[in-house]
């Protein structure tokens, strides 16, 4: 399939061999039982290897293949709110967040204005802020509310707790409060107990109470 009259022509060593014709070339590679592939065609001449062809495509592919399972796929979701959008609506728009966060998906929120609510953009960043704080468990404000024409727009990102059963993190919290409350009790165990000498007083006032409590002789 090389076409041109002339090659620069590289062995299967990498070394360099001068400009052969193309048939010279090919003689060159079939001799080793191997292939010549033009790997630089802008070239002039253009740069022919001799190399095993099959082999060659094969290290590609798995050097390919192992590019693809190193890279790392971010998905994004995105959420679409009204500045002046009701409860009910809000509270669904929050749970698409919430589901979206627990599968570790990234999520792009746009307020989108219309008309004369272009000139209160603050309401659509408190909004913004309202929904980060209610989701702030799982989710945390990569990119914080910016302008973007008649939109405003946050992103969010799943913190280390996106995706964790409830059941998890209330294990988790259990055994923290345990774990505090044995430190106080160890605590506790360890110190005087204060109540007791207040109650007892010196020693000199109880001989005191002692004598003015036994009767005359």
């Amino acid at each position: 399939m090389i076409r041109a009259p002339k090659v620069r022509l590289i062995d299967e060593n990498g070394e360099q061999l001068g400009i052969k014709d193309s048939d010279e070339a090919r003689e060159y590679a079939w001799d080793k039982n191997l292939d010549l592939v033009e790997v630089a065609a802008q070239a002039d001449p253009p740069v022919a290897r001799v190399m095993d062809y099959g082999k060659y495509r094969y290290e590609q592919e798995q050097k390919a293949k192992l590019a693809r399972k190193h890279q790392v796929s971010i998905n994004v979701k995105e959420i679409k709110l009204r500045p002046k959008i009701g409860i009910h609506d809000y509270n669904t728009k929050k749970n698409h967040v919430v589901r979206f966060l627990n599968q570790r998906a990234k999520v792009k929120v746009t307020i989108m204005f219309r008309g004369r609510e272009q000139t209160h953009p603050e309401r659509g960043r408190d909004l913004l802020m309202r929904l980060a704080e209610d989701v702030k468990e799982i989710g945390q404000v990569e990119s914080p509310p910016l302008l973007d024409g008649r939109n405003m727009v946050m992103v969010l990102g799943p913190t280390k707790n996106a995706g964790v059963k409830k059941d998890d993190a209330k294990a988790e919290d259990t055994q923290r409060s345990e774990e505090a409350v044995q430190g106080d009790r160890d605590g506790q165990a360890g110190a005087p107990s204060e109540a007791s000498d207040e109650a007892a007083g010196p020693p000199g006032e109880a001989r005191r109470s002692e004598a003015e409590a036994r009767p005359a002789s």
